[in-house]
């Protein structure tokens, strides 16, 4: 299980729609609808590699995040041919897991999230198509 490809970088942002023109812009490609996901507090939507997040709401934790640090990189996903497989291991081998179980995520995928405190300082999401 190593050699995981990277399947996004996702970007924290205020608004979808006023950040989308930039990165169709610097990448070449069109944004995807935007998609809901109430359960994490955020819609997103992708341009390319890129997905940008925005917060559906005040008190989420993307809006903290973004109050706190500005509109920026928020985390990393690399894709992984079984999540359940890779959650085990990386809890087995010590790193500390944001979800214990995977949940919904965008485009239909299964994902998970590792604490960045063991990820040196860079939050990470694993993401199972």
């Amino acid at each position: 299980m190593d050699g995981f490809k990277i399947d996004h970088i996702a970007i924290a942002v205020p608004s979808i729609t006023d950040a989308a023109a930039t990165f169709e812009l610097l990448t070449g490609h069109t944004c995807s609808p935007v998609e809901e996901l109430p359960d994490q507090g955020v819609n997103v939507a992708f341009v390319g590699s890129l997905e940008l997040i925005e917060p559906r709401g005040p008190a989420t934790s993307v809006a903290r995040f973004i109050d706190r640090r500005g509109a920026g990189l928020h985390h990393i996903a690399f894709r992984v041919p079984d999540l359940s497989e890779a959650l085990a291991k990386y809890r087995d081998s010590g790193v500390r897991l944001i979800d214990e179980e995977p949940r919904p995520g965008g485009r239909g995928h299964r994902v998970a999230f590792l604490h960045p405190k063991s990820t040196g300082g860079v939050l990470v999401e694993l993401v199972q198509e």
